[in-house]
This record gives structure tokens, C-alpha cells and sequence, in this order.
């Protein structure tokens, strides 16, 4: 077979990011009804993408405000677009923040919102509840973010400490008809994890929210822990009429991702093998996805070479070292630490946003001499996963992967090529 298979598995990547792109998948899901005003907010890393579309195809006045990352903003004419930090919040964001919420407050009966969101907008739409500071949720989404709690557990954290979040911006635009369009970045895509759900009802609790911080002993300040024993910190629940008029769709997911780069798969002469969303530590699922590769290069099972096994989902890095590196970096080291150059076993690890962790690249990718010439570098895999320097790994063999902000986010996407099996059943 007649491949570069580098270039297929960057194929693939693009075409993820493609299939879950505001511009391909958003303007089918708005409402019939396109004339009259209407009042666009947003909050994620596709933010400004989604918002040029709501302006392209609406028809009647538009006007609004979309909080995005540095770096993934787009020029829109009517809905100001604002950039603020992630994954760590910072005063931009409570600052926009705050002003989204003035936005929707007092609005009538007669009144229509869209609201766009994306992966990343419970970062970036920061607004603490009372007596808790910037400060505070900076220090403990830090600690969260090194600790190795899933995305649902540091959007539980999230919305108890938020003024904005599980469900209180949904609300604050009653009696106004919301109409909330989201792009999942969480395995499940649940609607109350995704951004920490603003405009969706949250059945988790603050007691929930104080057992994940001792789970992974953070310690906070005193002001944090009377909050959340307080009844005030709890979010809006299921059944709440304020919520009635809210309404949730779900535009784009990983499956959808995964499922469009099986088909580029078939297209190439490959079978693809989805394991759908995954979670767990980026180092732990490596090694679960580099023995089916041995599986499949040793024995033809569970399908025969040549295929690609695809997977998606958002996987966790406890960190211990100093190193740089994201989750895909992590993951693609621990691959190259388990497989060590197995023949015709190339793979690429990326984060659809086009930003792993918050370093400069997505991801990177790995080839079957990817091990030794490390090692001719004086690299060695396992000490530098040690030190979770996934970046700095790839970096010296030059197979990072740049491609600038994606203004989309369906997470990570891993794709593993096998070019032929050996079939040794001895």
C-alpha cells in the first residue's frame, strides 16, 4: 500500500477539526424564525467562530458579546468579540463576565438570546460568588488542574464557587427565551459539565464540590469553605421555572469527529477501530492503547492491519515533574515509553482546539523510530515522562504539531496507524 503515513494522520486530524467546525455544523440548528433582535452571548473557545455565523445568517438586528481565548478571536462586526485567559481565569474574564450579565439582566418576555459555548468557557467566563476573589478561583483551579480531577469534577468545583455558572446565567435572562448552542468537549457530553453549564439546570451539590477538594487535598481559604457549606452556593436545580424558557442543543461532539476521520480511513484503504471518549491519566491510557497496537501488529486481533484506532475524549495529567507538555504530549510519550519502536506503528496525539495544555503546539506525532532516535539524542522516554516533558521530547525530534488556534474544541483526538501485522500466534 502505497501511503505517507504521516501525512495520512494529519489528514485525519484535520478532517476532526473540520467535522466539528461552527462554520460547517451551527447554522442548521438556529431558530426558523430569524428576524427581529436578538442578543448573542458566548463563552469558549469557539466563541468567535460561532458568533460570525450567528451574523451572517440572521436576519434581523443582532448585537451581543462573546468572551474567547487569546488568540482565538475572530472579526465580527455587530457582536464584540473580547479575549481573557485559559485554562487559568484572569481579570479580562471577570471583567467580560461581569458584563454578560448586566447584558441579559431585565430583558422581557419578548426578548430572544443566543448563547454560544464552547470547551473552555467555564475558564473564561470567571465571576466568583460573593466573598470569593479572582485570587481564590485562580489558586484552585491551578491546584485542580495539576491534581488529575476529570473535567467533571473541576466543573463541579467550578460552578459552586461561580456566580455566573450551573445554571444562574440561564436565570438571570428570565423570562427572555434562551436558546443555548454548545459544542462538547467532555466525554458524555453532558450539558451541565460542558462550560460548567450556565443556562442548564445542575443536579450536583456544594457537599459534592467540598469532597472532590479533600479528594485531592486542596486546600482553600476559609472564605471558600463557608461558601460552599453555605445553601446560597448552591447551583439552580432541576425543575427550577426560572430555567422554563431555556432552551439546550448540542451542535457538535467528539463522535462526530471520530466518526469523520473513519470514514477519510476507509476512504485510504484502512479500517478504523473507534474507542470512543475516554478519560483517565494520560500516561494509563497509553499503555491501554499501545497494547491493542501489539494485539493487532502480533495476532490480527481485534481487526486486521492495515487500520487506524481513533479516540477522543479529555484524559488527565497528574503532574510531578517540571517538564512542558500537555495531555497529548503525555500521552504520545507514554505510547512511545510502551511500544518502543514496534514496527509500522505510527501515531499522532492532538487537541482539536489546536493548543495542548497551553503550550504552542496541538500535539505531536510518533513513528516507529521515533524511540531510538531519541535515544541517539541521549532522550530516554521513560525519564523524560517522568518529568511530563512530552513537548521537549518531540520538540528535539522535531514532530511537534503547530497549527495555530482551530476556533473549535471537541478535546483530544488520538489516531493510531498499523500498517501490517506479523500474525505470529506462536
Amino acid at each position: 500500500m502505497s501511503v505517507d503515513p504521516q501525512h495520512l494522520l494529519r489528514e485525519l486530524f484535520a478532517t476532526a477539526i473540520d467535522a466539528a467546525h461552527p462554520q460547517q455544523v451551527l447554522e442548521a440548528y438556529l431558530p426558523k424564525d430569524r428576524s427581529g433582535r436578538v442578543i448573542v452571548i458566548g463563552a469558549g473557545k469557539a466563541a468567535a467562530a460561532m458568533a460570525q455565523v450567528v451574523e451572517r445568517c440572521w436576519q434581523g438586528e443582532v448585537c451581543g458579546l462573546v468572551v474567547t481565548r487569546y488568540g482565538h478571536g475572530a472579526p465580527c462586526e455587530k457582536i464584540e468579540v473580547v479575549e481573557a485567559a485559559h485554562p487559568v481565569p484572569d481579570a479580562a474574564g471577570l471583567a467580560v463576565a461581569k458584563r454578560v450579565l448586566e447584558l441579559v439582566s431585565n430583558l422581557s418576555e419578548d426578548d430572544r438570546v443566543i448563547f454560544l459555548l464552547s470547551g473552555g468557557g467555564s475558564a473564561l467566563l470567571a465571576l466568583p460568588a460573593e466573598g470569593i476573589t479572582l485570587a481564590d478561583k485562580q489558586s484552585i483551579n491551578k491546584a485542580l488542574l495539576k491534581s488529575g480531577a476529570t473535567i467533571g469534577e473541576m466543573n463541579c468545583v467550578r460552578k459552586h464557587l461561580s456566580a455566573i455558572k450551573g445554571g444562574r446565567l440561564g436565570k438571570a435572562c428570565w423570562p427572555a427565551t434562551v436558546y443555548t448552542y454548545a459544542i462538547s468537549d467532555v466525554p458524555g457530553d453532558l450539558a451541565t459539565v460542558i462550560a460548567s453549564g450556565p443556562t442548564v439546570a445542575d443536579p450536583s451539590t456544594s457537599a459534592e464540590a467540598l469532597a472532590i477538594l479533600k479528594r485531592y487535598s486542596i486546600e482553600v481559604p476559609a472564605s471558600v469553605r463557608t461558601w460552599l457549606q453555605s445553601p446560597e452556593s448552591e447551583t439552580v436545580k432541576p425543575g427550577d421555572p426560572s430555567l422554563a424558557r431555556s432552551h439546550f442543543q448540542l451542535i457538535a461532539r467528539p463522535q462526530q469527529s471520530l466518526e469523520a476521520a473513519a470514514v477519510k480511513c476507509r476512504q485510504a484503504g484502512f479500517s478504523p477501530l473507534i474507542l470512543g471518549d475516554l478519560e483517565g491519566e494520560s500516561r494509563e491510557v497509553a499503555k491501554v492503547h499501545a497494547g491493542i497496537a501489539r494485539q493487532i501488529v502480533l495476532h490480527g486481533q481485534p481487526l486486521a492491519a492495515p487500520c487506524v484506532i481513533l479516540s477522543g475524549g479529555e484524559t488527565t495529567v497528574t503532574v510531578r515533574g517540571n517538564g512542558r507538555g500537555g495531555r497529548n504530549a503525555e500521552f504520545l510519550l507514554s505510547l512511545t515509553d510502551s511500544l518502543k519502536g514496534l514496527p509500522g506503528v505510527y501515531a499522532l496525539a492532538g487537541d482539536t482546539d489546536g493548543i495542548d495544555g497551553s503550550e504552542d503546539n496541538a500535539g505531536a506525532i510518533m513513528t516507529p523510530d521515533s524511540y531510538a532516535r531519541a535515544v541517539a539524542l541521549g532522550l530516554s522516554a521513560s525519564d523524560e515522562l517522568d518529568n511530563n516533558n512530552g513537548y521537549g521530547y518531540f520538540e528535539a525530534l522535531d514532530a511537534l504539531i503547530v497549527t495555530e488556534p482551530t476556533r473549535t474544541n471537541v478535546n483530544d483526538f488520538r489516531a493510531i496507524l498499523i500498517l501490517e501485522s506479523t500474525k505470529n500466534d506462536a
